[in-house]
């Protein structure tokens, strides 16, 4: 390996880095908006209730149900 060899960085890469020295807050807000949306502590009775309720939809959903007298 020549002494002038320099790894390569992509473009991409070298706008994260330069982004993440000018806002060194960045990750922790990053982790902070996904805490708020997905990491949530899930209530497994609550879903399981849920799935015991849920009703099947029919194939076509805008067909009449058919009667019995026709």
């Amino acid at each position: 390996m020549p002494l002038f060899w320099k790894p390569y960085k992509s473009e991409v890469t070298q706008f994260l880095d330069e982004l993440k020295r000018q806002r060194p807050s960045l990750e922790d807000e990053q982790r902070a908006g996904r805490a708020l949306l997905w990491d949530k502590q899930i209530d497994r009775s609550a879903q399981a209730e849920y799935r015991e309720a849920r009703v099947p939809q029919q194939p076509y959903v805008y067909q009449n149900k058919p009667t019995l007298g026709r």
